[in-house]
């Protein structure tokens, strides 16, 4: 159900976006990432659930198999991203980049950037210049934009007792050095910000995996049972059958 609903989610917000817009960023668009996500979680969830009830082997050894490969992937992911940080990092800042450039293109991209900078007090990727990739924040002559050389509002300070957004505050803060800059938004990047946050909680992420995991676990185990139940059966069929002993007749 939960799949579903996810899957549902994201076609309906693929379907209220521009054809042009949504080609434009399909490798940073949320919608595409709750679709496959959610088709892959349904399809997985679908042999156990069959499988289970139709007592079909082959199903419940795909169910089985299928959790086997995503949480050795979740392992591998986690093992390499804290052997390689250095390469994990350019990664998340090369995604972070693309999602950049592609601000203006996608409404819930555009709202997954301003909800992580302002949760994380940053902007941009290194610094809030990196928005100059931006083609309507970008700051050379020949851009004709409004937005020329300017930050989005979530880069921003926001004073305790403001009422209304103010959404032109970022205008020309990339002229500015980051000293004075720094009296108006935020300078440093979230790519620090993240990092440092996953440093700080790093019991939570652990608590987090660890709640993803004993799920994937228990279902392999409960499924592997559950095949050699029907293997056991299918074996005392067999058996009763060559002796002409099935207590059923």
């Amino acid at each position: 159900m939960i799949s579903m609903v996810m899957v549902a989610v994201g076609v309906y917000a693929r379907l209220l976006k521009h054809a042009e817009a949504a080609v434009a960023c399909l490798a940073v668009d949320p919608a595409i990432l709750l679709i496959v996500v959610g088709v892959l979680i349904f399809l997985i969830t679908f042999c156990g659930c069959i499988g289970s009830l139709r007592e079909n082997i082959c199903l419940l050894q795909t169910f089985s198999t299928c959790l086997t490969v995503v949480f050795l992937l979740q392992l591998a992911a986690g093992v390499l991203g804290f052997v390689f940080s250095d390469k994990a990092r350019g990664k998340v800042s090369e995604i972070i980049n693309g999602a950049i450039v592609h601000y203006r293109d996608d409404l819930d991209l555009q709202n997954l950037i301003d909800f992580g900078q302002k949760e994380f007090s940053c902007c941009g990727g290194v610094s809030y210049k990196d928005w100059s990739q931006n083609m309507y924040f970008n700051c050379t002559a020949a851009n004709p934009s409004r937005e020329r050389c300017s930050v989005p509002f979530s880069c921003c300070l926001r004073a305790a007792d403001e009422v209304v957004i103010n959404t032109m505050c970022g205008r020309g803060m990339q002229a500015m050095n980051y000293l004075e800059a720094s009296e108006f938004i935020y300078t440093n990047g979230c790519i620090d910000k993240l990092v440092n946050w996953i440093h700080s909680n790093l019991f939570l992420l652990g608590g987090v995996a660890l709640g993803l995991a004993i799920p994937q676990l228990v279902g392999i185990l409960l499924s592997q049972i559950l095949v050699n139940q029907i293997k056991d059966q299918i074996k005392l069929q067999l058996y009763n059958q060559r002796h002409r002993a099935d207590p059923w007749y």
